[in-house]
């Protein structure tokens, strides 16, 4: 149940609050957005709130990237080993990844340039959103939180920063992605190696093509959640300014040139 009902008057809407999190388009960096897609497929996506095709890219960035052997190569690059590198490699499925690696970072970028057309469009014509909704399963409402707070519980665990504003639907693919490539790579395995001084089995125990996803993902959770707590204080002042300005504003008030509001 939400507190304001789509009538199909508006042709674009700012933001909508679901049970599943806040969505809304505001404008971006096209550039920023094309950025994380290169870091890892799907993430410019999710930042778009186009999660449909981010969980598409991402999974598939995983599948094939495990299997044409990229972190590997990239690992033994890093190391110096280029031989190495060329033969791990799969070219049969290097040849798949590289378009669909190209096709994400393009898509990306564009679809942003378009949502900062509709963003600016919308504003203009300033169409009331729902701003709280309540279901069986959840509750969720415009309100202010702290980025800090939201960038610190992403350092913990990726994906509580998101469950912290409530992005539902990005909070749990981050989630369950941490705990898949914890288990595949080992890390926490070998992190408890090292409490213990076994250096040596920790290294040997530690899957590089597993481990070299984290990064990624790291900063994605970080940049997500504190940039959406953002945007998502600057949606609730500007509905509270709205909703002031209508129920409480005299229609005769005026504020001259030069005139200071006090």
């Amino acid at each position: 149940m939400n507190n304001y009902s789509n009538n199909n008057t508006a042709r674009r809407y700012q933001a909508h609050v679901s049970i599943f999190g806040t969505t809304q388009i505001h404008l971006r960096n096209p550039y920023i957005i094309a950025w994380w897609s290169a870091s890892f497929p799907g993430f410019g996506h999710l930042l778009l709130s186009k999660y449909l095709r981010g969980y598409f890219l991402f999974i598939w960035e995983v599948v094939v990237n495990i299997t044409a052997n990229v972190n590997l190569a990239m690992m033994y690059s890093f190391q110096g080993k280029i031989e190495m590198a060329k033969e791990v490699l799969n070219t049969r499925w290097l040849l798949i990844y590289i378009p669909v690696y190209i096709f994400g970072i393009w898509d990306s970028y564009r679809t942003t340039v378009d949502l900062n057309k509709m963003s600016l469009l919308a504003e203009r014509e300033g169409h009331d959103y729902n701003t709280f909704s309540i279901g069986a399963l959840e509750i969720n409402y415009l309100d202010k939180r702290n980025p800090v707070v939201a960038v610190i519980w992403s350092l913990f665990v990726p994906g509580l920063g998101q469950l912290y504003i409530h992005r539902i639907l990005t909070a749990f693919f981050v989630i369950i992605s941490v705990i898949l490539f914890c288990y595949l790579s080992h890390v926490l395995e070998a992190i408890s190696m090292l409490f213990v001084g076994k250096v040596q089995e920790a290294t040997s125990v530690l899957k590089p093509e597993w481990l070299l996803f984290f990064p990624s993902i790291y900063g994605f959770a970080i940049f997500d959640s504190y940039i959406n707590t953002v945007e998502n204080n600057k949606l609730f002042d500007k509905e509270q300014r709205k909703f002031l300005k209508r129920k409480y504003q005299s229609p005769t008030f005026q504020v001259k040139k030069g005139e200071k509001v006090k």
